[in-house]
């Protein structure tokens, strides 16, 4: 097996080059590592369920855990979600692309290597540039799982990706170190009143202005 290729890559605006090159990798059902709105992540497509188990293999992680995506646009989100919260729409406005990742009810599409059986589907369209970049040139939604192993940490730069997963991806999109991570807040808009399940860079006060309602504490 040959260790991962290590390609040099702007996040803010990156090469058409470096686009097709790690577009095809995705196309092709493999897995890319790319630096996103947070930390590095595991980028795959996620209607392919090849691509999705090499992602679960590349983690080491069990099957029964749901893979949160990202979308580029619109007609990808429509393509994953049987419908929309009335809470949506303001909160995409004002929080898309960024760090609020949004659970809600999958569509028929989504593969259960993705929702884990729990017919509900996380997404988010990140405020990377080169995330939506490759979303759009592979022409899918996107995994955004992070790049490490189960159990350890997140990787903050290509190295800690090459030093946990050597192997087991084609291609690493080097962007530089993440000096402060802060993962992104996940809301649920599943139920009767939206829940927040991780409190990340979206706070609470600013998703209340947003709705103009309290959301219940855990």
């Amino acid at each position: 097996m040959r260790e991962c290729a290590r390609l040099p890559v702007s996040a803010s605006s990156p090469p058409l080059g470096a686009l097709r090159r790690a577009s095809s990798e995705i196309r092709r059902g493999r897995v890319v590592a790319a630096r996103t709105d947070t930390l590095y992540g595991l980028l795959a497509d996620a209607s392919n369920e090849a691509a999705l188990r090499r992602v679960f293999r590349a983690k080491g992680r069990p099957e029964s855990k749901p893979i949160l995506l990202l979308v580029d646009s619109e007609a990808q989100l429509a393509r994953l979600v049987r419908h929309f919260s009335p809470e949506f729409a303001p909160l995409a406005r004002a929080f898309w692309p960024g760090p609020l990742t949004m659970v809600l009810p999958a569509s028929s599409r989504v593969p259960s290597l993705v929702t884990a059986g729990s017919g509900t589907v996380a997404v988010r369209q990140p405020a990377s540039p080169l995330v939506r970049c490759l979303a759009r040139h592979a022409g899918c939604a996107l995994t955004g799982t992070s790049a490490n192993r189960s159990g350890q940490r997140g990787a903050r730069s290509a190295d800690e990706v090459v030093s946990q997963l050597r192997f087991r991806v084609p291609l690493v999109l080097d962007s530089g170190r993440v000096s402060e991570p802060e993962p992104s807040t996940i809301l649920d808009l599943t139920a009767e009143l939206p829940r927040i399940l991780r409190q990340g860079r979206v706070s609470r006060a600013a998703i209340e202005r947003t709705l103009g309602i309290r959301i219940p504490q855990p």
